[in-house]
């Protein structure tokens, strides 16, 4: 087999081999003091034994990273994915705008569609750009493998069609975003059972589950009732019953929830917020963690890919399902403004969740403010759980209540720094009104579950300095009737 190693294409008689293998063939010494990147993937030194090199794959030894062990998030942030072009060697991630692209041979072309060789045939399927976010992403999150999608809600609708058919159950938590509880109305429409349960009470929820669901879904931080379900409790019920949790990660990220350790089968984020951070493109990402078994027999729709794929079925399905048949696909620009996002998403976080913690607690003591909801408040019923499960911060984002809806529109109305926006995750601090917007088309009782008020004001708080914040909140409120 041919292989691209250390740059350059070698010959490899026998083959596929492991990586432990390869290394022993080329002669490494120490190789327990290598790391290797696998396809734009650093491996972890554990996965040698096992992970195979293939015809076509591209590998790297890497003498500087420092005794096999698995980069710092920080590292792999700026590093995974793509570190440099190889012909040029430039750093920053190429945009391959290409809508398709050339193969040798009419044969190379039938091997590349039948997934028996590596490489792009249309971006639709795959791009090079697109590839290297899904490269990162994967390699944040610690997972087999990443998708992306045209947007966060892709990425939730494809785990849903992945897993969930006509008579199936979906078993999700009350509160979710209002986009959500719409798209989940519409899977009831075909035939999809969704029912909600309370997500912040564990046993609850294993009590709910049964031999028709396919899927429980919850978000780490409800958006935006900001209640925190104990995650891991609840992975331990999923397993038990062999069910995939699919969490939605989007106000935590990567940095703050590590959905490995907590029981989750797959992990979905909007890239549109804290990943990219600047609020210039729409785009989604779902990643599968490698810890659940695709090939269970009561996953029908998966049936065709476990066939062909295996452990990798539910990946392939997405891509297949979602982005290439019904062009869910990501844009490769927007790609490299995610990728863009990542390298700096560690720093930017820490920042978000100071000032909100700040302005929670400054808006807590204001006369003009009737409530204020952050989990990182003292007495605030999920303090402990998130303070435990997203490492001693609490997100970007909190919720004030100013008495009736008059007096919201009016007090967003008098923000200067803050604007009126619905994306949220921005360097900017965003404030909406959810009850009539993003909520508008939800009933009331799904309203209420979220804990959607019409005197409630959704705060994503930025990264300015946190002294012009609470001036600007100051000013707003003192000329709200």
């Amino acid at each position: 087999m041919k292989i691209t190693l250390n740059g350059r294409e070698e010959s490899v008689e026998s083959g596929p081999l492991t990586v432990a293998a390869l290394l022993k063939l080329k002669g490494v010494p120490r190789p327990e003091a290598v790391s290797v990147e696998l396809n734009g993937t650093i491996l972890k030194h554990a996965e040698h034994a096992t992970r195979e090199v293939r015809d076509g794959d591209h590998v790297e030894f890497l003498y500087f990273m420092g005794g096999g062990a698995e980069p710092a998030f920080e590292t792999r942030a700026v590093h995974a994915g793509f570190d440099q072009d190889r012909e040029t060697g430039a750093t920053s991630l190429p945009v391959h705008e290409s809508a398709a692209f050339a193969q040798a041979s009419a044969g190379a072309m039938e091997e590349v569609f039948a997934g028996r060789r590596y490489g792009h045939v249309y971006s639709r399927i795959s791009n090079p750009t697109v590839e290297a976010f899904e490269l990162r992403m994967n390699a944040l999150e610690g997972g087999a493998g990443a998708v992306a999608t045209a947007s966060g809600m892709a990425a939730i609708a494809a785990a849903a069609l992945c897993l969930a058919g006509p008579g199936d159950r979906i078993l999700a938590a009350r509160s979710l975003f209002g986009g959500t509880v719409l798209l989940f109305n519409d899977l009831r429409r075909g035939g999809v059972v969704v029912d909600y349960v309370d997500a912040t009470d564990p046993a609850a929820v294993a009590a709910a589950l049964d031999e028709r669901t396919r899927m429980i879904f919850v978000e780490t931080i409800g958006n935006p009732r900001l209640d925190v379900p104990d995650i891991g409790a609840i992975g331990k019920a999923a397993a038990a019953r062999g069910v995939p949790l699919v969490v939605d990660g989007t106000l935590t990220t990567p940095w703050l929830f590590r959905a490995q350790s907590h029981g989750v089968s797959v992990v979905v984020h909007s890239a549109t917020k804290y990943i990219t951070g600047n609020g210039t493109a729409i785009g989604g990402v779902l990643v599968d963690l490698g810890s659940f078994d695709w090939t269970a027999g009561r996953f029908t729709l998966l049936a065709e890919a476990a066939l062909r794929a295996g452990p990798a079925a539910f990946l392939v399905s997405a891509r297949k399902r979602l982005v290439q048949n019904a062009g869910g696909c990501l844009s490769p620009f927007n790609a490299f403004l995610h990728n863009l996002g990542l390298e700096t998403l560690a720093l930017r976080m820490d920042r978000h969740c100071a000032n909100a913690l700040a302005l929670a607690r400054h808006l807590a003591g204001h006369p003009g403010v009737a409530s204020v909801n952050y989990p990182g408040l003292d007495g605030n019923p999920f303090r402990a759980i998130a303070e435990r499960q997203f490492g001693g911060r609490y997100g970007g984002m909190l919720t004030l209540r100013l008495g009736s809806r008059e007096r919201a529109f009016a007090f967003i109305d008098r923000l200067k720094l803050a604007k009126c926006m619905t994306n949220l995750g921005d360097a900017k601090t965003l404030v909406l009104h959810p009850a009539s917007t993003i909520f508008r088309d939800c009933s009331p009782e799904e309203t209420a579950a979220a804990g959607v008020t019409e005197d409630l004001v959704r705060v994503s708080v930025g990264i300015e300095g946190i002294a012009d914040l609470i001036g600007d909140f100051n000013q707003a409120l003192a000329g709200a009737p």
